[in-house]
């Protein structure tokens, strides 16, 4: 039997796959049995409780909220990075340069942000000295406020990299008289985008997109460290209740994971089914 060099490369993966699957698997498995454990066997009481609760509803909209605006901005600087820049990317040196943020932890680049943006850091005593502000704490406001502006700009200077490391081979293979063949036929550089790049990249971002949001809904460090008592995200609620002393929140805390891992897979499915959707319509000659 041949094997072609795609189920080569599949098989070489396979043990990954599998020890990686089952792991993810086992894990919510327990957790999953964690938020409905109770001392007279299952109970469905933890989740009832948890949508019950006066703050649930701020919890998740402002979970949302830093994931969703944070993931856009990273997708659209990053697309605007990688099709403006691209071309100057070609040397290592450019590109390890825009990749350095990835070279540092979350919580390294959150004391960071910390360094520069709080109110008595670096950037704020830099203008005081200057006359700008009369004093160092009439600098904005950025870390730990109400609308996790901190989180929101770390996580977008984390990610725009991440987003720029996915799209940049796809322009770098993208076909160069494409773009030329619009351009002869009158077309601008929407078009040029639309009809050339768009179709191409369309996958990558949805792809990065869902990696960045789920990532983003999910992480503990950077709200922890960069936001405020309330609201807080999903993530730190669930650490709060996990690790306090009253043992009767641990299953809240597993209940509030779960429910937060079928959203993500929720919006998964949905992102794929529409990137399924468009690769068919591009298959037969639809746009």
């Amino acid at each position: 039997m041949k094997w072609s060099r795609r189920t080569k490369h599949f098989l070489a993966f396979l043990p990954a796959i599998i020890l990686i699957t089952l792991v993810v698997l086992y894990a919510l498995f327990l957790s999953f049995c964690e938020s409905v454990a109770c001392s007279t066997g299952w109970t469905w009481e933890h989740y009832s409780a948890l949508f019950e609760e006066d703050r649930f509803r701020d919890w998740m909209v402002y979970s949302l909220y830093i994931a969703g605006v944070s993931t856009l901005f990273s997708l659209m600087i990053g697309l605007g990075v990688t099709k403006l820049l691209h071309h100057r990317l070609l040397s290592g040196r450019s590109r390890s340069l825009l990749w350095l943020p990835m070279l540092f932890p979350h919580f390294v680049w959150g004391y960071m942000m910390i360094l520069l943006f709080s109110q008595n850091g670096w950037f704020s005593t830099i203008l005081y000295r200057l006359g700008v502000i009369e004093r160092a704490s009439s600098f904005p406001l950025i870390i730990q406020d109400e609308l996790g502006m901190g989180i929101i700009l770390t996580y977008i200077s984390k990610e725009v990299p991440f987003v720029v490391l996915l799209l940049l081979p796809v322009y770098m293979n993208m076909p160069k008289e494409l773009p030329q063949v619009v351009r002869t036929l009158g077309g601008s550089k929407w078009n040029v985008f639309k009809t050339v790049e768009w179709p191409w990249v369309y996958p990558v971002i949805v792809e990065a997109g869902i990696i960045v949001f789920a990532f983003v809904i999910a992480a503990f460090e950077l709200p922890y460290l960069l936001g405020t008592t309330y609201p807080q995200m999903v993530s730190v609620v669930a650490y709060e209740w996990f690790f306090q002393g009253d043992w009767s929140k641990r299953p809240l805390s597993f209940a509030f994971m779960i429910c937060i891992t079928v959203l993500i897979l929720f919006i998964t499915a949905a992102a794929s089914s529409s990137m399924n959707k468009k690769r068919y319509q591009m298959m037969r000659g639809n746009n």
